[in-house]
C-alpha cells in the first residue's frame, strides 16, 4: 500500500473522522484517570520536601512532551493505523513491533482498562455502598497459596463498564469520539475547579507558609530499600545520591498517570489530515495535561502540609485536599470527579487500543478475524478480543495475608502486572526514540513534514534520562522490574508460532494463477 493510500484511508476502510480537537481529546483524556488524585502521596513520602515533589510532576511533564514532540515525526512519516506498533516494525524488525503489541493486549491497555474500571466502580462505592469489593457474587475460589478468582459488586461493575464503553465502539468511531470529548472535556473542567478551589478559594496561608518556608530540604522521607541484598537503602535526605535514587525511584507513579497519550497514534488511520493533526494534538494534549497536574499539586500543597499529602487516607491527596474546604462533602465531590475521569479515560484507551491489534492482525501477526471491520467501519472484532481479555484481568486476586490481624484479604492480580509492566513501557519508549534516529539514517529521503523538536540533543537527552531511570529500577526495584521483562518475552515464541503458521498457510495455498 502506498503512503499515499495509507494517508486517504480508503483501502483499510477506516474512516478518517478525528479532527484536530478530537485527537487532543484522546491525548488528554487518555491521560487523565485518577492517579493525579493519589500518586502524590507516595512521591511525597519518598521525597520529603515540597520542592522535590513539584520537580517530580515538572520531570514527568518534561520527559512525556519531549517524548510526544518525537513521536510527533514519526507519526507525520507514518500515519498509520497501529502507531507505535509500526514505528517499531519499521525502525527495527517485525518482531519488536510485535512484543510492543504483544505486550500492550496481555496487560498495558488490557491491564490499563481493568485498573481504570475497577477505579471507577470503587468511587461508585462511594454513592453506592454495595458496590463493595467484599460483597461477593461469586466468592473468592483459591486457585493456589498466591492466587484466587471472586466476583465482587464492584469487580462486576467494573465488567459492566468495560462491556458498555467496548459496545459504544462498535457502533461506530464518531460516538466513540463524542463520548471522549463530553468527558474529557467535564474532566478537564473539574481538574480546573480543583485547582481554582485550592490556589484561590481556600487557600490556606499558615499552609502555604510551612510548605513553602524550605523548599528543597527533604524531611521525614521514606528509606528507598532495594531488592538486590548487596545494595544498601538509600534516603532522599542523605545526600545527591540518596535523593537522585528516590527522585528516579519516585517517577513511576507519575509517569504512569501521565501514560496513554501515545494512543493517539494508534488511531492515525482514522485521523484528519493526520501529518499536521497527529503532531499537534500529542504537543497540545501533553502540554495541557501536564499543566494541569502541576497546577493540581499546587492547589493540594496550599490546602494540605506535606506531612497531611503523605499519609493521607487510602492516598486519596484530592480528597483530603477539598475535605478541608467543603467539609463533609469532599469525598462525594471528589469520587463524582473521579468517577467521570476514569469513565472518559477508559473510553479513550479502549477506542485506541483495538487498532493495535488491527494492524497486527493485517501483517497475520494477530488472530485474523480482528483484521476485519464492521458495517461501522471499526475494528470491533479486535474490539470485543480485548473486551473479553480485560474483562478477564478483573476477575482474578492476589491473596494477602493482614500482618496485625492474620486475616486474609484479596489484592487485585492486574495490579501486579501494572507494576511489572511499567519497566517494560518505559523500554518500548526509549526504543521508539531511538527508532526516530534508526529511521532518519535508514530513510533520509521519506517525507517528514514535522521532524522532531531539538533533534538530535533533546530526544538523546531523554533517551538517556529514561535508561538512567530503568537502571535505578532494574537495581533498586528488581522484583517489579524482571517480571516486565518476562511478560514482553514471553511473545518471543508467539511471534514464532504465528510466524510459523503464516509461513506454513503461504506454501499451502495454490498458485495464484489457480486462485484467479
Amino acid at each position: 500500500m502506498s503512503a499515499k493510500q495509507q494517508e486517504a484511508g480508503g483501502t483499510q476502510g477506516l474512516v478518517r473522522g478525528l479532527g484536530l480537537l478530537d485527537s487532543t481529546m484522546i491525548v488528554a483524556g487518555s491521560m487523565i484517570g485518577s492517579g493525579v488524585f493519589i500518586v502524590s502521596a507516595d512521591i511525597a513520602r519518598n521525597l520529603g520536601s515540597t520542592g522535590w515533589l513539584l520537580a517530580a510532576w515538572v520531570v514527568t511533564g518534561a520527559f512525556t512532551i519531549i517524548a510526544a514532540l518525537s513521536y510527533g515525526e514519526l507519526a507525520a512519516m507514518m500515519p498509520q493505523a497501529g502507531g507505535q506498533y509500526v514505528y517499531l516494525r519499521e525502525a527495527y524488525n517485525p518482531m519488536l513491533g510485535f512484543l510492543y503489541g504483544w505486550t500492550s493486549f496481555l496487560v498495558i491497555q488490557t491491564g490499563t482498562i481493568a485498573a481504570v474500571a475497577v477505579a471507577f466502580s470503587r468511587y461508585t462505592g462511594v454513592l453506592l455502598p454495595w458496590i463493595s469489593p467484599t460483597n461477593w457474587i461469586i466468592p473468592p475460589v483459591n486457585l493456589s497459596r498466591s492466587y484466587a478468582i471472586s466476583l465482587s459488586t464492584q469487580q462486576f461493575v467494573a465488567v459492566l463498564v468495560i462491556v458498555l464503553l467496548t459496545f459504544i465502539n462498535t457502533r461506530g468511531l464518531r460516538l466513540g469520539k463524542i463520548i471522549q470529548n463530553l468527558f474529557t472535556s467535564v474532566k478537564t473542567l473539574s481538574l480546573g475547579a480543583l485547582i481554582v478551589v485550592g490556589l484561590i478559594i481556600g487557600r490556606k496561608a499558615e499552609v502555604v507558609q510551612a510548605n513553602f518556608a524550605d523548599l528543597w530540604t527533604p524531611v521525614n522521607a521514606l528509606a528507598i530499600k532495594p531488592d538486590l541484598g548487596f545494595l544498601s537503602s538509600v534516603v532522599a535526605s542523605a545526600g545527591a545520591f540518596g535523593l537522585f535514587i528516590a527522585f528516579c525511584v519516585s517517577q513511576v507513579g507519575s509517569l504512569f498517570s501521565s501514560d496513554a497519550w501515545n494512543n493517539i497514534t494508534f488511531t492515525a488511520g482514522e485521523v484528519e489530515n493526520p501529518r499536521r493533526n497527529i503532531p499537534l494534538s500529542l504537543a497540545l494534549g501533553t502540554g495541557l495535561v501536564t499543566a494541569l497536574y502541576l497546577l493540581a499539586n499546587l492547589a493540594y500543597l496550599c490546602l494540605l502540609p506535606l506531612e497531611a499529602i503523605k499519609h493521607a487516607p487510602d492516598d486519596r491527596v484530592a480528597t483530603a485536599a477539598v475535605e478541608t474546604v467543603f467539609s463533609g462533602g469532599g469525598v462525594m465531590i471528589m469520587a463524582i470527579a473521579i468517577m467521570i475521569s476514569t469513565f472518559g479515560c477508559n473510553n479513550g484507551i479502549i477506542l485506541a487500543g483495538a487498532r493495535v491489534y488491527y494492524a497486527m492482525a493485517k501483517d497475520k501477526l494477530f488472530f485474523k478475524a480482528a483484521d476485519s471491520l464492521n458495517g461501522f467501519r471499526v475494528p470491533a472484532v479486535a474490539l470485543v478480543l480485548q473486551c473479553v481479555w480485560s474483562c478477564f484481568l478483573v476477575l482474578p486476586r492476589t491473596r494477602l495475608r493482614d500482618a496485625a490481624t492474620g486475616a486474609e484479604t484479596y489484592g487485585n492480580l492486574y495490579g501486579s502486572l501494572l507494576d511489572y509492566v511499567v519497566f517494560a513501557v518505559l523500554i518500548f519508549y526509549v526504543l521508539t526514540i531511538i527508532g526516530l534516529f534508526i529511521l532518519r539514517r535508514k530513510r533520509p529521503d521519506a517525507v517528514r513534514p514535522y521532524r522532531a523538536w531539538g533533534y538530535p540533543w533533546i530526544p538523546g537527552i531523554y533517551i538517556v534520562a529514561a535508561t538512567l531511570i530503568l537502571a535505578v529500577l532494574l537495581l533498586y526495584k528488581t522484583e517489579t522490574s524482571w517480571p516486565g521483562l518476562v511478560i514482553v518475552l514471553t511473545g518471543v515464541p508467539v511471534y514464532w508460532f504465528w510466524t510459523a503458521a503464516q509461513r506454513r498457510s503461504s506454501a499451502g495455498a495454490p498458485p495464484a494463477a489457480e486462485v484467479e
